[in-house]
């Protein structure tokens, strides 16, 4: 089935600095060759369970992340490893824990859809269908509590967006005003189901109206478009006005897992969104186009960028496996002090 086309895609200039947008570009790729690897270290079996992997979508992390502020939290589901990168979680630690290793994150325990870094402010990495919805708006409620002008950005799927934890949590968090922003990472897919099979409604971002939720469905596929709009969703979180619905239309190039074939589409289609609406190639036309770099200056990009991820597998297969010991620890949370 072809994928739905968005209309509503703006007609954004590229109105920042060159240094802005170059560091877009190598934020995109340094996911696109992260997952890449990640790809190739799962089919070598040194990555074990799942893996999905964010190729297609690396926009829509950089662009949201690029409207956050010091301190801002974000949380989202299993497909989680450009989340870590964009947020600045160090790519030897991601793929160590990929790998199971002791250097990883969560030392090894966690894999691919488990591991966390509260000195980033990332909060997993979930398993379990839109369970972390709930978990983002708990996170936005302390910020609230705490009165820190703090915004949380809890990211799911097109898919998960049918849970009825997400609807619970979006009357909650509009009862309360929680300074959250609800990301509908919407690749049209979900598992392996097209929206228009699983979902009667055609636009996720008015899932929030009837619970008083604003929201704005976004060109996913372009970063300066996803940028534009998350600044807009957190000034109104940040402003005490409560909760925002951000729907980015993205498409995600591997299918839903590394174990999926994706027969659910065909290989014509994938390849037009690759040659037509490509995230990465999108903005290092901008620069190319723009004369604000040259083909020498990015292809020294892409090889430093190639270098930490060759870096990062290396220092994955060198960092040992967790003792066993370690099965006995990080189960039970240390009793918190409370004040008298």
């Amino acid at each position: 089935m072809a994928a739905r086309k968005n209309t509503k895609k703006p007609n954004i200039k590229p109105n920042i600095a060159a240094d802005e947008l170059k560091k877009y570009y190598r934020e995109m790729l340094l996911i696109r060759r992260f997952e890449e690897k990640a790809g190739q270290l799962y089919g070598m079996g040194l990555i074990g369970g799942f893996c999905h992997l964010y190729i297609g979508q690396e926009a829509v992390v950089v662009g949201l992340e690029a409207a956050a502020e010091e301190g801002d939290k974000r949380i989202t589901s299993y497909r989680d490893h450009g989340h870590m990168l964009a947020s600045g979680m160090d790519p030897n630690g991601v793929m160590a824990e990929l790998t199971g290793r002791e250097g990883g994150y969560s030392k090894g325990k966690g894999g691919s859809m488990h591991m966390f870094s509260r000195e980033k402010h990332f909060y997993g990495g979930h398993g379990i269908v839109g369970a972390q919805v709930p978990i983002g708006a708990g996170l936005a409620f302390a910020d609230r509590y705490k009165e820190n002008g703090r915004v949380t950005f809890t990211y799911f799927g097109d898919g998960a967006s049918n849970q009825g934890q997400v609807f619970e949590t979006f009357n909650m968090a509009s009862l309360w005003q929680l300074p959250v922003v609800f990301v509908i990472e919407n690749n049209q897919y979900a598992m392996g189901t097209s929206q228009s099979r699983s979902t009667s409604t055609p636009e996720l971002y008015t899932r929030g109206k009837p619970f008083g939720i604003p929201g704005e469905q976004v060109d996913g596929m372009d970063v300066l478009a996803v940028k534009e709009a998350g600044e807009k969703a957190v000034a109104h979180c940040r402003s005490g006005k409560g909760p925002y619905v951000l729907e980015i239309m993205t498409y995600r190039y591997r299918g839903h897992s590394m174990s999926d074939p994706a027969k659910y589409r065909t290989r014509e289609e994938v390849q037009k969104i690759r040659e037509e609406r490509d995230p990465i190639e999108h903005v290092r036309t901008l620069l190319l186009e723009g004369k604000h770099a040259s083909e020498e200056d990015l292809k020294a990009i892409d090889k430093e960028i190639k270098q930490v991820v060759n870096d990062a597998a290396e220092f994955s297969k060198d960092s040992p496996e967790p003792a066993l010991e370690e099965l006995w620890t990080d189960i039970y949370a240390e009793a918190a002090p409370q004040n008298a």
